[in-house]
């Protein structure tokens, strides 16, 4: 299932990254190329703008509540999405690109002292080349898994 979300819901956009989820985060352009992009990709589009849900892309969703927390019960509900523990933290919250393991040595200069010393998982991404590591940031998302779930 691939996503593409408009500029109204960047904070669900990085939230179904971090769940693994192929998701464009649509920014620029007007709402006609967002659902040109929508079909062209083949991807389901989120929105909150009433205009562009009544346009007829290929599926489009619209986003009821401006609560991260509703939003996610909605994509549960109408969609009836699941989160593969497998995929979580698997692609880049910035930029989408799936993500590539790293060795430890190579990130000692890019990563703060403290995070080199007591971490020995990192991931990057290829595109942006952002280092990623088990953090604090982990808990906020184990515990809206668990809510999800």
């Amino acid at each position: 299932m691939k996503f593409i979300v408009d500029k109204m819901l960047g904070r669900l956009a990085k939230w179904l990254r971090l769940f693994g989820y192929d998701t464009v985060y649509f920014t620029e352009g007007s709402d006609k190329e967002l659902v040109f992009e929508s079909v062209r990709q083949q991807r389901i589009l989120l929105t909150r703008d009433k205009g562009i849900s009544k346009r007829k892309p290929l599926k489009i969703i619209f986003i009821n509540s401006e609560k991260f927390a509703e939003q996610i019960e909605q994509l549960k509900s109408d969609l009836k999405i699941e989160i593969d523990t497998k995929k979580i933290f698997t692609r880049c919250i910035k930029c989408n690109t799936p993500l590539e393991k790293i060795e430890k040595e190579k990130v000692k200069d890019k990563v703060p002292p403290y995070t080199f010393e007591t971490h020995d998982d990192f991931s990057y991404c290829p595109k942006c080349n952002k280092i990623y590591w088990q953090g604090s940031h982990i808990e906020l998302a184990e515990k809206i898994i668990e809510k999800w779930q």
